[in-house]
């Protein structure tokens, strides 16, 4: 169809009364008195913006945002307002001006909305669409993850974490397809089979057959690095086009016994050390962590698996050390070694990366009675040793770069001294040719040293 052909169909809809109620009984008649731009519509929770006018078919007005001077913002598709809306504003285009004649089917019903309204009132309205927000996916609301519906899903149930999904999507950048896949995945696991967070984030939301268009902030995407396989800029927002094919959900853990458990944490390490290995350190901590959720309150046991338990929920507490060392958060590691020693009071590992991360925290003096807990129990530990021996360099090294600052302080304070009396001058030279020095002077200094190892030692303890 050609662009003349496109304006003259346009223009032929204008004031041409459309029965647009699924079922055609004639509920909802929508006439066109000013079209919109675009092909694109507003989708079911879309948040919309409009002014209105609203009449009973003799005339006389009920309502209207106008007068009001105050647009009026709304979920489409929601039940937040009338039938006629939800269904008359979803076939509107940005800037469409129409005029809804709505049956009391689809308005108000056969009680009305007293005093304005009467029962079984047949309604006009004149609508104006300015704009449409998507739905906002992202768990913090910051806009990061916007959708817009294309086709919805069936069901109510979406997928959790640890369900495997099918998903067929297209990537857009600007009007650039840069990817083109479908793809199996475990969500939480994502990143693993190149899912970017923002679309593993939204996948959660979606039902079992959906279509959806989505428009992901870089932040949720490639960020700041960009993609240089796919061509995609620093900072670069994208548009992709999702269906969630299939999805089985994983089980929740008050779904399982002790045993599917048990049986799912050894699945759960063995995946968190192949990721460890594979240096993706934020995906081995979310599978350890998910063993310390299925197992740290399970009681009752027999002692076979109570032993199991112990065992997984131990090494859980223990990767979950060396993982965040890894990952920089020496707290956390510092937390989950702590957790470790709750369990084994005496856990060697425990001890030398509770150490480690003490040492990353420039914490030498705990460090070292970490390292030396490790050696009360294996004397023979090099590593202990050679860590005992860097933390004592690096406390070392510590102290004279303190000395450098006080010194240099000090050479301040001299010179500052020199300026306020000039007199003084004469004295320091003579004390740098071997002439004794004042008592007094000296008795100052000696008190500004002091302060300055005491400064030093209360910075080294704290």
């Amino acid at each position: 169809m050609t662009n003349m052909d496109s304006e003259t169909v346009a223009q032929s809809e204008l004031n041409e009364a459309i029965d647009i109620t699924p079922n055609k009984d004639g509920g909802v008649l929508k006439e066109i008195l000013r079209a919109g731009e675009g092909d694109s519509t507003p989708s079911p929770e879309n948040k919309v913006t409009v002014h209105y006018v609203g009449t009973l078919t003799d005339g006389t007005q009920f309502d209207s945002s106008r007068e009001r001077g105050d647009k009026f913002e709304f979920e489409l598709g929601t039940g937040k307002v009338i039938k006629a809306w939800d269904l008359g504003i979803a076939t509107m285009k940005c800037g469409e001006l129409a005029k809804f004649t709505c049956k009391h089917e689809y308005a108000y019903g056969e009680g009305g909305s007293p005093p304005k309204i009467p029962p079984n009132a047949t309604l006009i309205f004149e609508v104006e669409l300015f704009d449409w927000k998507g739905v906002d996916l992202s768990e913090d609301k910051d806009g990061g993850i916007m959708k817009y519906s294309i086709k919805a899903g069936t069901g109510g149930k979406t997928p959790n974490d640890g369900a495997v999904v099918n998903m067929k999507y297209v990537g857009r950048h600007g009007d650039r397809v840069f990817e083109e896949r479908t793809v199996q995945f475990t969500v939480g696991e994502g990143s693993d089979s190149g899912i970017i967070e923002g679309l593993e984030m939204a996948v959660k939301k979606l039902k079992e057959g959906e279509q959806t268009k989505l428009v992901i902030a870089s932040r949720y995407a490639y960020g700041q690095d960009g993609n240089k396989d796919f061509n995609i800029p620093p900072g670069a927002d994208l548009e992709y086009e999702v269906e969630l094919q299939s999805f089985e959900k994983a089980k929740e853990s008050w779904e399982m016994d002790s045993k599917e458990k048990i049986e799912q944490s050894e699945i759960l390490k063995a995946k968190g050390t192949k990721f460890f290995k594979a240096e993706n350190y934020n995906l081995a901590i979310k599978n350890y962590k998910k063993i310390v959720s299925f197992l740290e309150f399970e009681t009752g046991l027999e002692e076979a698996e109570q032993k199991q338990r112990d065992s997984l929920i131990l090494a859980a507490h223990l990767n979950l050390a060396m993982a965040n060392i890894k990952a920089s958060d020496f707290h956390k590691a510092i937390e989950h070694c702590d957790k470790a020693l709750e369990i084994d009071s005496n856990n060697i590992k425990a001890f030398f990366r509770r150490g480690q991360a003490r040492m990353q925290q420039r914490d030498f003096e705990d460090a070292i009675k970490d390292f030396q807990l490790v050696l009360d129990n294996e004397p023979e530990n090099k590593a202990a040793k050679n860590q005992i021996v860097i933390c004592r360099q690096k406390i070392k090294q510590f102290y004279e770069q303190q000395k450098k600052i006080y010194s240099g302080m000090f050479s301040k304070f001299a010179e500052h001294d020199i300026k306020v009396n000039p007199n003084k001058k004469l004295k320091m030279q003579g004390e740098q040719n071997g002439e004794a020095g004042d008592n007094k002077e000296n008795e100052k200094n000696s008190e500004v040293s002091s302060e300055a190892k005491e400064s030093v030692e209360t910075m080294e303890t704290s």
